[in-house]
């Protein structure tokens, strides 16, 4: 067993040769394939859908366990079928930006095509047998058939071709949000609520902006593949200028809903994250620099890319107050029930 490579893959997307690879287990192959480091941004959606239910008195445990594999399977399918479409376009042959920071595994000779798809199909196999699970837990909801249906979808058409359209950022933003909180709400609680959908918006904003940060990154080598993400259609500041608007919204957002008696003042943990927030906006006040900067990472999450991890070091620390804020709501809730009525 690989278990500091596992660790090691669920911290960072780590390069590795035809050498290293060919001593890894499968899991470890798995996690490393699947980019393992980036399935925490679903953890926290279904773990923020837990919590709404919770808060409402919906939450059963074995349904948001079974849920919550389901859409980390989901989540790292998406991935590995992304390298595989990418790959038989042509996209991240010739050493394309994709290849440059991390293992693309086809173009880096490490696994096959055929190889590749399978594990896309085992992956997404196993979502099925979750989903079969819940319903052998709760009975047949059509409802819960259509988010299913929903997922695969955006799993099969976001590499192509929403992403080649300027939809894959939308995309993300309804995956995240709409349909694994608010879907991930549904299924724990059986009622759809729009208020659930509302009060995840800090949370999953903030994940589009990890997209649109690597989106920035590379458009002129999507631009030159054909690639029309909505950083290339709108140009660089405007997309600069958006993720800055994405990542100071939610605290309006948040403000808004505490003034109103959704959210208690608990949720004012946000706070915590301006530090790095006032660093986020920093970085993306200004164009991309040309060359590395002194003292950021390089390879494994770093450099060539350098918008996308600097939204997502704020996006894990957001989303990490975000929802110990949203953990001690619900005890305020429990505890002091008269609390901020």
């Amino acid at each position: 067993m690989n278990v500091a490579v596992w660790r090691k893959a669920l911290r960072v997307i780590p390069s590795v040769t035809r050498e290293e690879w060919a001593g890894l287990d499968l899991l470890a192959r798995w996690l490393i394939s699947s980019r393992a480091a980036v399935l925490v941004m679903t953890f926290l959606s279904s773990a923020l859908a837990g919590l709404f239910a919770l808060r409402s008195g919906s939450f059963r445990p074995l349904p948001w366990v079974i849920m919550t594999i389901g859409l980390i399977l989901g989540h790292a399918t998406n991935n590995l079928f992304n390298d595989y479409t990418d790959y038989v376009r042509g996209v991240d042959k010739d050493n394309y930006f994709r290849s440059q920071y991390g293992p693309q595994p086809v173009a880096h000779g490490l696994m096959t095509t055929r190889q590749l798809l399978a594990f896309s199909a085992v992956t997404g196999a196993l979502v099925i047998v979750m989903a079969l699970l819940l319903f052998a837990l709760d009975g047949w909801d059509p409802m819960v058939l259509v988010l299913l249906a929903i997922g695969f979808a955006f799993v099969l058409l976001y590499t192509w071709p929403l992403k080649y359209v300027g939809m894959g950022e939308l995309a993300v933003l309804l995956v995240w949000g709409p349909l694994m909180i608010g879907g991930g709400y549904y299924v724990l609680a059986r009622h759809w609520d729009w208020n659930v959908i509302w009060a995840g918006a800090p949370y999953y904003l903030g994940v589009t902006t990890v997209i649109f940060g690597k989106h920035v990154d590379k458009a002129m080598m999507d631009k030159e593949k054909g690639i029309h993400t909505l950083p290339v259609l709108i140009g660089e500041r405007a997309a600069r200028l958006t993720v800055i608007a994405l990542l100071v919204i939610p605290y309006g957002v948040v403000a808004a809903l505490i003034a109103v008696k959704y959210f208690t003042p608990a949720l004012a943990l946000i706070l915590l994250a301006l530090p790095v927030l006032r660093n986020t906006v920093r970085v993306f006040a200004k164009p991309r620099p040309e060359s590395r900067p002194e003292g950021f990472p390089e390879g494994q999450g770093g450099w060539p890319l350098y918008f996308a991890p600097t939204a997502f070091v704020y996006t894990r620390a957001f989303g990490t107050w975000f929802l110990l804020g949203l953990i001690a709501e619900v005890l305020l809730r429990v505890f002091v029930p008269s609390f901020w009525r």
